[in-house]
């Protein structure tokens, strides 16, 4: 059994997308944002308190993109998963490392001292430092649009799920209205698939059936 520890529209939003787009039979626990907060006894699920975590039997993960290379693998194969073989196989997997170790990271930054913390914390200068550095590293993003309508292999993949929690953060944070004419063409389109449809539903099912709190709403 699958299962998927998720907060509303955070990081483990990755993973709930490739569930969905894979058609895979899974169990969602939704919990408040932040969980190292709101629900201490998640700690004991993972330590670091961090989302999302994912379990496969007893196998625990708790990289948002990793989890998204390991479901389109490991229950494959899918067409999310890009091969070896492939000459797009490096850029698929470069797509996935940047998506969050270099895209979702400024936006991290500027959430919190734009929003998270409170009213006498927050650092205005930082927040919008941040946000300079998120649009700059979203260029390359913009750039490798302009002749394809997907990152790489000339499909779908699990890199346009990583890329495009990126986009669907930077909606929530109000950046979106600075998106190139390429960014914002390949995000609508990926608006449009049945894949997030269907996780957009589940997330918001889960919010309905979660009891308590839901903590912090990004």
């Amino acid at each position: 059994m699958l299962t998927l520890y998720h907060c509303i529209s955070a990081r483990s939003f990755r993973p709930l997308w490739t569930l969905e787009e894979m058609n895979l039979s899974y169990k969602l626990v939704m919990l408040p944002f932040p969980p190292r907060v709101f629900a201490k006894d998640y700690l004991a699920i993972n330590p670091l308190g961090t989302i999302p975590t994912l379990f496969d039997g007893d196998m625990r993960m708790t990289e948002s993109a990793a989890i998204c290379h390991y479901l389109a693998t490991k229950h494959g194969p899918s067409p999310l998963a890009v091969d070896m073989s492939e000459p797009d196989f490096g850029p698929w997997l470069n797509w996935l490392y940047f998506s969050d170790a270099t895209l979702t990271f400024p936006q991290t930054i500027f959430l919190r001292y734009s929003k998270l913390e409170p009213e006498g914390r927050r650092l205005p200068q930082a927040a919008e430092d941040y946000r300079k550095w998120f649009l700059g590293r979203l260029r390359i993003v913009e750039s490798t649009l302009a002749e394809r309508e997907f990152l790489a292999a000339g499909r779908f993949t699990v890199a346009d799920i990583a890329i495009g929690y990126g986009l669907m953060l930077a909606e929530i944070l109000e950046l979106a209205s600075e998106f190139g004419p390429n960014v914002t063409a390949y995000w609508a389109r990926l608006k449009q698939r049945p894949g997030f449809e269907r996780a957009i539903a589940a997330q918001e099912r889960g919010l309905k059936e979660m009891k308590g709190p839901a903590g912090v709403t990004l």
